[in-house]
């Protein structure tokens, strides 16, 4: 079974547990945006026609290490996200190319 593109957003509010909100995008459909706030406060934002999901720092104040060392795992994980799309779809064409 092959999904079309889609966004999905799931809320969970389990009895005596924190809320649980889970964002999927799966569309091409998805834009990213970065902007600073105020000349204080950077922030990421990733959005479909359904969905917004933003992350910025801690607070109003300084950068943080803390905010630091997310936005460099942000950066590595975006690095390896790019890395297997280019290999898939290296991996993709050759297969396409040697079913023609």
């Amino acid at each position: 079974m092959s999904l079309g593109p889609y966004t999905y957003v799931t809320l969970s509010m389990p009895r005596g547990d924190d809320p649980r909100l889970t964002v999927s995008f799966h569309t091409g459909a998805v834009r990213v945006h970065t902007s600073v706030i105020d000349e204080r406060r950077p922030y990421l934002s990733l959005s479909t026609p359904e969905a917004n999901v933003s992350v910025s720092t801690t607070g109003d104040g300084p950068i943080t290490d803390a905010d630091l060392s997310l936005a460099r795992d942000i950066y590595a994980a975006a690095a390896q996200y790019l890395a297997d799309c280019e290999h898939l779809h290296t991996q993709q064409q050759a297969t396409d190319q040697t079913a023609a």
